[in-house]
């Protein structure tokens, strides 16, 4: 249940309309009962965070059960964005969400959550029904939608004071003219500026703007279906793995990469290898500015959204997909390899050995039982050196040097052997050996030692 074409319609009298620049705004107050095709259509894409059942949802659900009647006065209710819409009589307006990803609540989806909570709780007499988050409340919404309709037509001779003729401000925005194509590409791409400045009371994180305007798409299609479904790439999306861990993990294969100017003409550095550990934020900064670059990407369907036309960053991003699984690789066996049979891993300070600990460690990005819990400080500039298993190939395209896993079947423990050096230096700090450059830069020395040795063998074989 998610039509494209809708009609919402405004109370009596409380309907408006202003036009400024590309956009005209209609604003008003719609009572719950003539929301609930909005319910229908809405699922929250064009929103750059997801709603999530909390303290807020529950206070607004009292506030509509204990005072209804100063709601629209207490929120700033719902906004919605449509590319297409015809004013029709009666104060009704017919909206057509021509592009889910741009279009559809742009704002509000706590009020949302909340006011569709309440409407099920009194279709279905289940006071303590509470959907966690909002796909869990479209789920329940769709189920119950026959009791909801029941509802409304059970209370449609009320009076005004029924239970679903509590009032919501609305505000819809669509472009000024559908006649003007240059106003109706200036509406679209002026969506997401909208979102960002009206998600005012949480700060819309870059990451979650970024993945709004389709940076991730490609990543997220390269990236192994069992680690995708658990990234939380938008705000409250209720992932468990967070997007700038892999976008800082992605800048390992981005180092290699002939990087362009920006948007702006400036040219586009890597960040320091410590960076990817100790400033993800600035990670996804500069993924913002490289993915921006009219060199990486354009605008698709005059719209915001942007696509990918640069094959040796494509090449990149399919080789960064892979690395979340060299990474828990690494995880997994660096204690073995530390060992060497000394036993001494265990012993370390940070270390928490899994026979002592409750619930069991599992790895970062695939979720695998492992024997160990550690800061993953100890570990980042040996997953660092797997910068030096690629290349880029004749055809522009990056590509690995050597297979990944052959590599550290054969050359990890040596390297892990020089890695002991910065380990017994900084008495296994996994902040001050994640934080340190010439951590990075020993590593590096060790993957470049261990690939020559390698080479020597094949050309002698």
């Amino acid at each position: 249940m998610n039509p494209d074409r809708i009609i919402v319609r405004f109370d009596q009298g409380q309907v408006a309309e202003q036009v400024e620049g590309p956009v005209r705004r209609i604003i008003g107050f719609v009572k719950a009962r003539n929301m609930l095709a909005l319910f229908d259509a809405a699922d929250l894409e064009a929103n750059p965070r997801s709603a999530k059942a909390g303290p807020v949802t529950e206070a607004i659900i009292e506030s509509i059960v204990e005072t209804p009647e100063t709601l629209p006065f207490k929120t700033k209710g719902v906004l919605v964005g449509s590319s297409d819409y015809e004013k029709l009589e009666r104060n009704r307006y017919e909206l057509n969400f021509q592009n889910s990803r741009i279009e559809g609540i742009l704002d509000g989806g706590h009020n949302m959550l909340a006011i569709g909570t309440h409407i099920l709780r009194l279709a279905t007499g289940n006071e303590k029904l509470k959907p966690a988050r909002w796909d869990a409340f479209k789920e329940a919404w769709i189920k119950h939608r026959d009791l909801v309709k029941a509802l409304r037509e059970d209370t449609s001779e009320d009076d005004g004071d029924g239970p679903l003729d509590f009032l919501v401000p609305l505000e819809i925005l669509v472009p000024a003219s559908l006649e003007d194509p240059a106003v109706m590409e200036e509406f679209s791409s002026s969506l997401l500026d909208i979102c960002a400045a009206r998600n005012n009371n949480v700060e819309l994180k870059l990451d979650t703007k970024a993945n709004q305007k389709g940076f991730y798409e490609d990543f997220r299609r390269f990236l192994p279906p069992a680690i995708e479904s658990r990234v939380e790439w938008k705000t409250n999306d209720g992932g468990d793995i967070k997007v700038r861990d892999l976008i800082a993990l992605a800048w390992i294969p981005l180092s290699v990469v002939d990087l362009p100017a920006d948007d702006d003409g400036r040219q586009i550095d890597a960040p320091v290898p410590q960076n990817i550990y100790r400033n993800k934020g600035e990670c996804v900064k500069l993924f913002d500015r490289l993915m921006s670059s009219p060199a990486v990407s354009k605008q698709t369907g005059g719209a915001y959204r942007h696509e990918l036309h640069n094959a040796e960053v494509g090449s990149a991003l399919e080789i960064a997909a892979q690395i979340p699984l060299l990474y828990d690789r690494i995880y997994r066996t660096f204690p073995e390899a530390y060992n060497d049979g000394t036993g001494r891993f265990g012993g370390l300070t940070v270390v928490k050995p899994a026979k002592d600990m409750r619930s069991k460690p599992t790895t970062h990005f695939t979720d695998q039982p492992v024997n160990y819990s550690y800061p993953d400080g100890l570990i980042m500039p040996l997953v660092y050196g797997l910068k030096c298993l690629i290349e880029k190939g004749p055809d522009g395209r990056l590509r690995w040097r050597t297979d990944p896993n052959a590599f550290l079947d054969a050359c990890f423990p040596a390297i892990v052997k020089k890695y002991r050096v910065i380990m017994d230096a900084f008495r296994a700090d996994p902040q001050k050996i994640g934080k340190n450059e010439g951590s990075y830069d020993l590593v590096v020395d060790a993957f470049e030692t261990e690939l020559l040795k390698r080479s020597a063998a094949a050309a002698a074989a």
